[in-house]
């Protein structure tokens, strides 16, 4: 009687689970993926502008002799390039389909 109550509720637990597991990801609704990509184009924008600033400050700095000038232009370049550099390595790693392309 235990075995017989385990194990329908395994076969029934499974049956669940292998639904929910089923989902595809492709019923995203497009307008959802489209907003995101705006979304992200903005971060880029704002991203590769405060990039340069840092780039700018970085070699103030370096102009006046200070010595952390220089790992203020090494930020300010990843900064500036994260976008560029994360679908880099997306595509790298065999992920591609996973990285969203920023609209404007």
């Amino acid at each position: 009687m235990l075995n017989e109550s385990f194990s329908s509720s395994v076969v029934v637990g499974t049956r669940i689970l292998g639904t929910i597991t089923s989902f595809p990801l492709a019923q995203i609704p497009s307008s959802l993926k489209t907003s995101f990509q705006y979304g992200l184009g903005v971060v880029f924008l704002i991203g590769f502008i405060w990039g340069v600033i840092k780039i700018w400050s970085g070699a103030d700095k370096m102009s006046k002799g200070d010595a952390d000038g220089k790992m203020g232009i090494v930020s300010g370049i990843i900064i500036a390039g994260a976008g560029a550099i994360m679908g880099a390595l997306f595509f790298i790693f065999g992920m591609g389909d996973g990285a969203l392309t920023p609209q404007f």
